[in-house]
């Protein structure tokens, strides 16, 4: 056991801001097994009370396989409830992970 333990800081952060018509959700770091279940629980806690969630991915540095079922996953969940999830900022890495995932076809990414 080591004398100073590391502790390790968290893979991903997520702050949300809500507004009249829509809520952002700025996430910060890595989108891997380890975190997409704080991405899922944050992302299906917020459908029932908007209409429009934007997922702002200007500070997401890497997304696994595990990240991208995730966003597939809160993607779906929203269309159900009728709740438009649109993918902002992304990084040009992981714009291309969606497109050789096929998946920029599935979600609306625009950049600002």
């Amino acid at each position: 056991m080591a004398a100073n333990p590391v502790v390790p800081t968290p893979e991903l952060q997520i702050n949300t801001e809500k507004k009249a018509e829509e809520t952002i959700v700025h996430g910060s770091g890595r989108i891997t097994s380890a975190t997409s279940d704080l991405l899922q629980r944050t992302i299906r806690g917020l459908i029932p009370g908007t209409k429009r969630i934007v997922l702002d991915m200007a500070e997401v540095n890497y997304v696994d396989s595990s990240g991208l079922g995730a966003l597939v996953s809160v993607y779906l969940a929203a269309s159900r409830a009728q709740c438009v999830l649109e993918l902002v900022n992304l990084k040009p890495r992981i714009r291309d992970l969606f497109e050789l995932s096929r998946l920029q076809a599935v979600f609306e990414s625009h950049r600002k």
